[in-house]
């Protein structure tokens, strides 16, 4: 016989809707649903849920109250529900304090997390988990701004903060925050909606439920905001229930982008669909068309979570504990389940995968899952991408593990169908439609009106033209902007037409939004941009000083010396003296140019080297290593003359037009004045430099200024001026031949446009601003309000800075180089041709003797040099040795130190050796040469000289006469 199972355990759960709603009857389906199936699945399970529904009505009272019901009288040991945040709220409390977990899988209410209680489990996403995917739209697009519209309750504004934070990250300005009353009228949304169409802003995020969202797009496309230029994302408030929307209703809608989790689809899911739609409709037979969302197929998985949890904990006690406090109200006096603490830990450990996907609770919430971008277009919604937190925005799913470098800045999405029937982009922001025009405040001047002119009427107190530089500018930046742009100009000035303030009182207005944007001479300083955001500047930029100048001609008789400095002088002149040294050493034997007495030769080597500086020398030379360095100095002394020659040619100009001051710091040391223009910034940079009030003088005018000068400071006028480069070019255009600027010059950033803090127009108009300034139109406008300058360069400080051995160190170290190279190859051709002598001299010699021997030979003619014409004289010797042995004169007498007797034959020979003055050497005899130095001896012998080698034939001397000749 077998034994009967036991019963299942009953155990009591609450469900709270809205059961007069579709969502809350689609949700209530939903749950029956999942108990059938789990229990289907699990037939042996002990425990079994009872579900008891009470119906909240839309009210947060009724809702708290029909909870309160079900926990004290039939102590339910769950909640499902209630379908509202606001409802949600306080009947999280109440689960709280009696220990019944609370399970919603409709309340997306951010705030509900705040409340951190362990009984409140969240069976859907957390509004705040799309501000991501939400701002990850808004940056692909690059939108700069964004203006949130949601509704006046928890819902609406409890998702703001968490969406302001995630556009701040990207920089996204959030210039306005549209609030609507959930009980709003059509007039109330169309008058919010009037005020958003003033506004420059044109991207919009809407947050509320669909029936008010719906409302909200019909208006807004009765009075043209789902037009062409407008962009508009709704949160998964409005897209989780697009299937119970009225069709007519997506007709408004057309190119709105949406954001919603994402469940994918499979086999499951769809069988589900398909069982639900017909129990749902036997159920409900008056709906017709009904479709399931997101939150029925919620409400199935909580209910499944459900159902697991209590069979785990199925051995507990589902019985309540009652309040020890009598006589007390009915929320102090209800019990709390004992089960309570053991099903919360059961609900944590509960992971399984339902129609929604993964499902596992952390914190009591769902995690964040992939977020579905879709597009409305025609009859219902296309999807366009996907948002994942690791990959970001990704076309398809499949491409979500890869990384996102895409550098072509386009948004990695399918193609989109914007408000309007168009697929291109929205900018997203215009010049508000409502006729207003930009109100540009110009500031009134009186002496530098080149920039801006106001011609006022003193009649109708009203200014008849604004004209000027500045004006000429701003209206060709606008004809460049990619859109039109209808402004006008506002003088910033008083009833009679004068000034209203300073500079700084004129930004203050664009702050203030008195005006659109500032348009002048306005100077892009780091006080001002905390107040408005400017343009890339259209002038140039700096803080430069503008000093007379003095005519000095013919008042330094020495002025010949400035073109070079000292040591660069000091180093020329000691090369010509090297380099005619060189040359001397290179010619001295085979040259008789550079032959004679002692201070003959040192004269000839000074007189060769300076007189190559203009090329004026004649003496020959005919050594190639001496011409190789005569090239090589030619060219430093060609470079060295013409430099000298263009920097006197400068001074001697500069000279005449030389500044009266060149240093700030002597105008501080001196106490003399300084101007500046006001009103200006200039005045704090000169109090920043220590400049006293009494030495401060202020002009407001070209005119002023110049006279100041004239006046000079010991007379109430100043001796220099501080202003901004563009006032100076003016000025100097007018008197160019008086004034120049000199150094020090502060760095500025120039001229620009101001606009308001966050102005989308700014970005635009700073590209325009490019386009104009790089071409031809910047040109004609400076040409047709400034007159062209006569000074070569009024921007360029005076200088007359000699030219410094830095200038030359290359020519001079080439000149060196070659110089050292050519004697270093010249001795060791010297020493290699004498290299019998240093062989033959024993270790007794001493090295001084060795120079002096060394000397000797140097200083001796090398007549194997072709220019003695060797050749000739060899022929002649024969006739000449005979002619002299008969008229008593000298010829070549050679010693042998052999021991033979000297030897008169001609042509001589060293075919033996001597020992009279110094073994192993070989001597001869030069007559004409001793008496060319006035040595005389008897007999007509002249002082002994070193024969330089034995191997070759001996050098061949001739006397007096023939040298002679």
């Amino acid at each position: 016989m077998t034994i009967p199972s036991p019963a299942p355990v009953a155990v009591n759960v609450g469900v709270v809707l809205d059961f007069d709603k579709q969502l809350g009857k689609i949700g209530l389906s939903c749950i029956n649903m999942a108990l059938s199936d789990f229990y289907a699945a699990h037939a042996s399970y002990r425990t079994r849920l009872v579900l008891n529904p009470r119906d909240s009505k839309m009210d947060v009272v009724a809702a708290a109250a029909t909870a309160l019901d079900l926990i004290k009288n039939v102590q339910v040991q769950a909640i499902i529900g209630p379908q509202t945040s606001m409802e949600a709220n306080f009947v999280i409390n109440l689960g709280n304090k009696s220990q019944v977990p609370i399970i919603s899988f409709s309340a997306t209410s951010p705030s509900l997390t705040s409340l951190r209680s362990p009984y409140f489990f969240r069976a859907t996403q957390n509004d705040s988990a799309q501000v991501k995917a939400i701002s990850a739209i808004v940056e692909a697009f690059g939108w700069r701004e964004a203006a949130p519209i949601y509704v006046d309750d928890e819902f609406g504004e409890s998702i703001i903060p968490y969406l302001t934070d995630a556009l701040q990250d990207i920089n996204v300005r959030v210039p306005y925050r549209s609030v609507i009353p959930s009980s709003a009228s059509d007039d109330q949304i169309s008058e919010e909606l009037y005020k958003l169409m003033t506004m420059a802003t044109r991207v919009f995020i809407v947050h509320m439920p669909p029936s008010l969202g719906t409302r909200l797009f019909a208006m807004a496309k009765q009075i043209g905001m789902m037009a062409e230029g407008y962009a508009w994302i709704v949160t998964d408030g409005m897209t989780n229930v697009w299937s119970l929307t009225d069709p007519s209703t997506i007709d408004s809608m057309q190119g709105v982008l949406g954001v919603r989790p994402y469940i994918p689809r499979t086999n499951e899911l769809e069988n589900f669909r398909v069982r639900w739609k017909r129990k749902f409709q036997q159920d409900n037979p008056t709906i017709i068309n009904a479709g399931l969302n997101i939150f029925g197929l919620w409400a199935y998985d909580a209910t499944f979570a459900l159902a697991m949890a209590i069979e785990n904990v199925s051995m507990g006690n589902f019985s309540f504990k009652r309040s020890n406090i009598s006589n007390g109200m009915d929320l102090e006096t209800f019990g709390s389940s004992q089960i309570g603490p053991q099903l919360i830990q059961a609900l944590s450990r509960t992971k399984f995968k339902g129609l929604t996907g993964e499902i596992e609770f952390v914190s009591g919430q769902l995690q964040s899952s992939v977020f579905q971008i879709v597009n409305v277009n025609g009859n219902g919604e296309r999807t366009v991408g996907f948002w994942t937190s690791k990959a970001g925005l990704v076309r398809e799913l499949k491409w979500a593990n890869r990384s996102n470098n895409s550098t072509n800045n386009k948004p990695n999405l399918g193609p989109i169908l914007w408000p309007g029937d168009t697929t291109s982009p929205p900018r997203g922001w215009e010049i508000p439609t409502n006729g207003k025009k930009l109100r540009i405040g110009v500031p009134v001047e009186i002496g530098f009106n080149q920039f801006v002119k106001v011609t006022w009427d003193p009649i109708s107190h009203s200014a008849t033209s604004v004209t000027g530089y500045c004006i000429d500018v701003f209206d060709a930046v606008m004809a460049a902007m990619p859109y039109a742009v209808i402004y006008e100009f506002i003088p910033f000035a008083t009833p009679d037409g004068k000034g209203a303030g300073t500079f700084n009182d004129l930004i203050f207005q664009v702050y203030n939004g008195t005006y659109d944007a500032v348009v002048g001479d306005i100077t892009i300083v780091a006080n001002r941009s905390r107040y408005v955001d400017f343009t890339l500047p259209y002038t140039e930029s700096g803080v430069s000083m503008i000093v007379p100048i003095r005519d000095n001609k013919g008042k330094n008789a020495w002025i010949f010396l400035k073109p070079l400095t000292w040591d660069l002088w000091v180093t020329s002149v000691c090369c010509f003296v090297f380099i005619g040294f060189v040359v001397w050493v290179l010619e001295h034997r085979i040259n008789e140019d550079f032959r004679g007495p002692p201070l003959h030769e040192v004269g000839t080597s000074f007189w060769f080297s300076f007189s190559m500086m203009v090329f004026a020398h004649r003496e020959r030379v005919v050594s190639n290593l001496a011409r190789f360095v005569v090239i090589i100095w030619c060219f430093v002394v060609l470079i060295l003359t013409q430099s000298y020659t263009a920097s006197l040619t400068s001074l001697l100009t500069v000279q005449k037009l030389q500044p009266t001051v060149t240093d700030i710091n002597e105008l501080l040391k001196k106490g003399e004045k300084i101007g500046f223009q006001h009103p200006s910034f200039v005045e704090g940079i000169l109090k920043g430099l220590k400049f006293a009030d009494s030495q401060l003088i202020s002009y407001g005018s070209l005119e002023e200024l110049n006279d100041l000068f004239i006046k000079g400071s010991a007379n109430g006028g100043i001796a220099a001026a501080l202003d901004e480069i563009p006032y100076l070019k003016l000025f100097l255009a007018r008197y160019c031949g008086k004034y120049t600027t000199v150094e020090p010059t502060f760095k500025t950033d120039g001229f620009g446009f101001a606009f308001p803090k966050g102005s989308p127009l700014v970005a635009d108009v700073s590209r325009a601003v490019l386009n104009v300034t790089q071409g031809d139109k910047m040109k004609k406008i400076e040409d047709a309000w400034f007159s062209k300058e006569s000074c070569s360069d009024p921007n360029a400080s005076v200088s007359s800075n000699s030219l410094g051995v830095e200038s030359f160190w290359g020519l001079f170290l080439i000149a060196g180089v070659a110089s050292i190279s050519a004697l270093i190859i010249f001795a060791a051709m010297f020493l290699y041709e004498q290299r019998h002598v240093l062989l033959r001299s024993d270790s007794e010699t001493s090295l001084w003797k060795i120079i002096r021997m060394m000397s000797r030979i140097f200083d001796q003619r090398d007549l194997s040099f072709h220019t003695f014409r060797k050749s000739e004289l060899r022929d002649k010797s024969g006739n000449d040795c005979e002619l002299g042995d008969k008229s008593g004169n000298d010829c070549v007498h050679t010693i042998s130190i052999a021991g033979g007797s000297p030897n008169t034959n001609c042509p001589p020979s060293p075919s033996s050796y001597s020992n009279q003055t110094e073994q192993d050497f070989v001597f001869f005899v030069d007559q004409g040469r001793a008496a060319e130095n006035g040595d005389q001896t008897p007999s007509g012998v002249s002082s002994p000289e070193i024969f330089p080698s034995p191997g070759r034939r001996s050098i061949e001397l001739t006397n007096t006469q023939e040298q002679s000749v």
